[in-house]
């Protein structure tokens, strides 16, 4: 694959952009090498002939590496043509052999055996050239003195000075020894053009190029070549593909000043222009082919006209100015397509490379979002066009992918859908292994992974020891494992059946009471469906909400105080997500990966991220605020503030925080105006002092009556208040009595 020639100016230390070049006069081609080697290079060129590897009968020299540098070979001053240089470097080969009774006589006599340190080691170096249509091999003769012959070790390099090659044009260069004791070394590299080269004072086929601007009006994108009304040159439009092959969309052969127009919906990342002028007007082959275009809604067959001069006396030029244009990035999404392959293929097809995240969810039947799990698909690893395969064991319908774009949903895919089927009431645990063959087993559901056998009143807690004792039996489909954990889809029709017949007795034994109870008090029924309506739609709506609390471990006691809040808020019903819970995802997954999981599923559920402050946080706030690359690292190996820091700022600082973001700090710990006033943009509340507030914020548009929203209030404020009473008393606390700092709202 040919090298990029920007990185070939890197090494050189020029600008990447545009490269300023050496000037050599004259024509004749030269060779010259480090200090210590003698080299001659040999008049005109010769075959190149290889042939096969043979042993090498003591140290030889061959080389070793390939280094290029562009130079300018002139006539005269404005006059001249584009060169490579060539550097060999050159390293001993081998061991000098010793003589065969050495071992058992001793060294020998004869010094004509013995290591010729006064002699020299020669080597014919070949250095083979090809650019399309010139090839040319030279051959170089390279001495040593023996003396400074170490195996293994360079000896120095020789410098030819020069090839001649066509601006960009592709190059491809051997070196090798005859006779030839290894493998031949090889590299390509792709030259450039005018446009990225001081050359056009200098290389007189650059005075003439079409001179092209790209410009927007509205919808439509204009393509302007001003050039002179007899100037001939072809313009092409073609799809620049990191991976693969470019692929070309549209050619003319063009004469005089155009104004061609694009529109918007045309626009890729990748879409690149390529105008290329020739000063002798050869005749010109055409070819017809038909190619189809893949990417759009419908089939279309788009006719291809590739043109070329039969002399290759042309300068091509290219520039791809679309790379970051917000339409040509929609553009882009929106012909992607996502295509999941039996057995456990996948392919994300686009007409350019996308730097995107891919990821394995879990999707339940009943809808609602689609849970990420683990193995992640690392966004390196995803190439379009390309089949790439999942880390999966066995498949099942509810397994789904999803791509990713800056932390933005683009396309999903559930996995063969047409071949497995429908979505199935399918349980997924996931089992982590710990040392000493330790596991713990978790079900995945909307709230989170919960834990099997505990007192949470979820299905997968009610099921715990029935869905064990499926797993130990081997009813559960084994999905994906690691050293450290593993995924099982458990069925759960049975248990469904099981309980069907109870289910419809219960709602027909409730049913009766309800039609009874009408019957005979029909005005009091109707208040108090009235007011058992009004509190139904409150909890659903409560039960819906979620809160993710977001903290800075300053010490025990606080910790304490975070904990005694969020246990009370479960209380309302709300679902809240804190770092004390997870400590163990916590840890595996690292608090910058654990705070993204979290903040994204809080927010797709149409939650809120709950921010306390304390002074500990509010330090940190000021630290990201005066220099955030000072305050990238945790404060904590559980310290999910500090980590969460770089994802929250930016949207504070792009606006995006209202109605997302709700601010809470504790009476007595710290006053209102220590608050940043960049986070004051969302409501801040004091706690407990402004509970009520704070819990209606919290559930939303489903919130109680204040009546009822009180009384709620004053439970959590029992529950607060011991808690926050020990940090008060702590010793050092800043906000201890007497130190003046209870916020009195």
């Amino acid at each position: 694959m040919p090298v990029p020639w920007f990185l070939l100016s890197l090494a050189l230390g020029r600008s990447p952009m545009v490269l300023s070049l050496e000037k050599l006069m004259g024509p004749q081609d030269t060779a010259r090498c480090s200090p210590g080697l003698s080299c001659h290079l040999w008049d005109g060129d010769v075959l190149c002939l290889p042939g096969s590897i043979v042993s090498a009968p003591g140290p030889v020299l061959v080389p070793t590496r390939l280094q290029t540098e562009l130079v300018l070979r002139c006539h005269q001053e404005t006059d001249c043509d584009l060169c490579v240089r060539v550097a060999i470097h050159l390293a001993v080969h081998g061991h000098w052999k010793e003589p065969k009774d050495e071992a058992k006589f001793g060294r020998a006599a004869d010094p004509e055996l013995e290591e010729p340190v006064n002699a020299f080691l020669q080597a014919q170096v070949v250095l083979s050239f090809q650019a399309y249509p010139t090839a040319r091999c030279v051959l170089l003769e390279v001495q040593v003195p023996a003396a400074l012959v170490q195996p293994g070790q360079s000896v120095g390099s020789v410098v030819f000075d020069c090839f001649e090659a066509a601006l960009g044009a592709e190059v491809r260069l051997w070196s090798y020894t005859q006779p030839r004791y290894q493998k031949e070394l090889n590299l390509t590299q792709q030259l450039p053009d005018c446009k990225g080269l001081e050359v056009r004072d200098s290389i007189q086929s650059c005075w003439a190029l079409p001179w092209l601007s790209v410009s927007a009006d509205g919808d439509d994108v204009h393509l302007v070549l001003d050039v002179s009304e007899e100037q001939h040159f072809g313009l092409s439009l073609y799809w620049n593909q990191i991976q693969g092959p470019t692929k070309p969309w549209w050619h003319k052969n063009l004469t005089g000043p155009r104004n061609i127009t694009l529109n918007h919906t045309d626009l890729f990342p990748c879409l690149c222009i390529q105008d290329s002028y020739s000063f002798f007007m050869a005749p010109f082959k055409c070819h017809l082919l038909l190619e189809a275009f893949p990417y759009s809604s419908n089939c279309l067959f788009i006719l291809l006209w590739k043109v070329w001069p039969l002399e290759p006396d042309s300068v091509r030029t290219s520039i791809c100015p679309f790379t970051e244009d917000p339409r040509a990035h929609r553009n882009l999404w929106r012909a992607a397509r996502l295509r999941l392959l039996p057995p456990r293929g996948w392919q994300l097809n686009a007409p350019c490379s996308l730097l995107a995240e891919a990821t394995l969810c879990w999707q339940a039947p009943g809808g609602g979002p689609c849970q990420s799990l683990v193995p992640p698909l690392s966004w390196a690893n995803v190439t379009v066009n390309k089949t790439l395969e999942l880390p999966l064991l066995n498949a099942h319908p509810n397994l789904c992918v999803q791509v990713s774009s800056w932390e933005k949903l683009q396309l999903q895919q559930c996995l063969w859908a047409d071949s497995l089927g429908a979505l199935k009431d399918d349980m997924l645990l996931v089992e982590t292994r710990g040392p000493q063959d330790n596991r713990s087993l978790c079900a995945l559901e909307p709230s989170g992974c919960t834990p099997l056998l505990s007192r949470a009143s979820t299905r997968a807690a009610r099921l715990g020891e029935e869905l064990l004792q499926d797993l130990q039996s081997g009813q559960c489909l084994q999905l994906w494992e690691d050293d450290l954990r593993a995924l099982w889809a458990c069925p759960m029709d049975k248990y469904v059946h099981q309980r069907w017949a109870l289910v419809w007795l219960a709602c027909l034994l409730l049913a009766s009471v309800l039609f009874l109870l009408f019957l005979f008090k029909k005005d009091h029924v109707k208040g108090w469906l009235r007011l058992l309506k009004e509190d139904l739609r409150a909890g659903a709506a409560a039960r819906a909400r979620a809160a993710l609390l977001l903290y800075s471990a300053e010490d025990s006691g606080f910790e304490r105080l975070v904990g005694a809040l969020a246990s009370a808020l479960c209380q309302l019903p709300l679902r809240v997500a804190v770092d004390l819970w997870s400590r163990r995802e916590l840890s595996a997954q690292g608090p910058l990966a654990w705070f993204h999981a979290q903040r994204r599923q809080t927010l797709q559920e149409g939650g809120v991220v709950v921010l306390l402050f304390s002074p500990g946080a509010v330090a940190l706030c000021h630290e990201w605020l005066q220099d955030g690359a000072s305050a990238s690292a945790p404060h904590g190996p559980h310290d999910a503030f500090a980590a969460s820091l770089s994802c929250v700022l930016p949207d504070f600082l792009q606006g995006r925080a209202p109605g997302r973001y709700v601010g809470a700090y504790f009476d007595g710990l710290l006053h209102s105006e220590a608050v940043p006033a960049l986070f004051r943009s969302v409501p801040v509340f004091s706690l407990p002092s402004q509970l009520p507030d704070f819990l209606g914020t919290l559930q939303g548009p489903g919130a109680p009556r204040p009546g009822r929203l009180g009384q709620r209030a004053k439970q959590v404020s029992r529950a607060l208040q011991p808690a926050l009473d020990q940090v008060l008393k702590a010793p050092g606390n800043p906000g201890g009595p007497g130190d003046g700092t209870r916020d009195g709202t």
